[in-house]
């Protein structure tokens, strides 16, 4: 690592109680440390982040995101080749790492059709979050632009998202008659928790990504958690995974 030494200006020499002389201490400047450099980048994604959803990717600048960011142009470039690059991984981290980081708090309810009405009434509210559904919007209006990109994101999200679905069924229905069932399985486990999310959330965000208002769809989250619920629990009770094509 290449770094500089700022030299402050000579003071005459000074003694000690001792009667030494001493100068100056010289005060080095370089990069900043691995932790700092870590929350410049925050800094510096957040940023492009809110521009990118105020402007759009055709009026989004880097100007602009280095004003934002409290940053320099000079310091995006070096960790960002372009603002293509610099969408990309704004993309990518507030799709994909925040399916990855998600927390549902401890389920409410007795009964496994509670809790798990519980969880996904956590995890649709999660998932309808304004400028979740705002950048999912401007990936998708992109995607001729970014091909690749939009496919990776797809692709990784329903990998993720199937991961979550898995974690979440797994820990409700240990401890539950449902959870020996054959959906739950652990070769089917996949298979029911894709299914999970297909009646849970996959409705409810294709019709916000279409919604001006998110909160239009408030009235109607409760009453769309409980049916699926209601109905994905009456599936795996009728054994469906042993017959799926039927």
């Amino acid at each position: 690592m290449t770094t500089s030494t700022l030299k402050m200006p000579r003071a005459p020499k000074t003694k000690t109680a001792t009667g030494t002389a001493t100068r100056p201490i010289e005060v080095r400047a370089g990069r900043p440390p691995k932790e700092l450099a870590g929350e410049v980048d925050a800094r510096i994604l957040d940023a492009a982040r809110k521009v990118f959803l105020q402007r759009g990717f055709e009026g989004a600048s880097i100007d602009e995101i280095a004003d934002v960011a409290r940053s320099g142009k000079r310091t995006i470039y070096a960790r960002f080749q372009d603002k293509r690059a610099l969408f990309t991984e704004v993309v990518t981290r507030d799709i994909l790492s925040r399916i990855a980081e998600f927390k549902a708090d401890a389920p409410v309810g007795v009964t496994v059709e509670e809790r798990l009405t519980s969880v996904a009434s956590t995890l649709l509210h999660w998932g309808l979050d304004a400028d979740r559904i705002g950048l999912m919007r401007l990936a998708i209006a992109e995607a001729h632009r970014f091909p690749d990109l939009a496919a990776t994101v797809n692709r990784r999200a329903r990998a993720l998202a199937t991961e979550l679905g898995i974690h979440l069924l797994r820990d409700l229905t240990q401890s539950d008659e449902l959870g020996k069932l054959p959906a739950f399985a652990p070769e089917q486990l996949p298979t029911t928790a894709r299914m999970f999310l297909d009646i849970i959330a996959v409705p409810m965000l294709l019709r916000a990504l279409f919604e001006v208002d998110l909160k239009a769809l408030d009235p109607e989250l409760d009453e769309h958690v409980a049916r699926g619920v209601a109905f994905f629990v009456a599936a795996c009770r009728s054994g469906w995974s042993e017959n799926p094509t039927q």
